[in-house]
């Protein structure tokens, strides 16, 4: 049994995928983003899509000894 992720996640949702607190989210957002974001509203979301290219893209491969 796979478990559906919803298409947009609030902050903190967001923030307890990735380990992160919502604060990194917050700051991440005021510095230039690094993680991409959508505002409906007044309100930010992030897309999952989003939150695993991000994971993909700060993955360092392992180094063999």
């Amino acid at each position: 049994m796979t478990a559906q992720m919803p298409a947009l996640l609030d902050q903190k949702s967001a923030a307890e995928f990735l380990g992160v607190s919502p604060k990194w989210l917050e700051r991440d957002r005021w510095k230039g983003p690094r993680l991409s974001y959508v505002k409906v509203g007044r309100a930010v979301r992030y897309r999952a899509a989003d939150l695993v290219d991000f994971i993909d893209a700060n993955a360092h491969p392992a180094t063999a000894e």
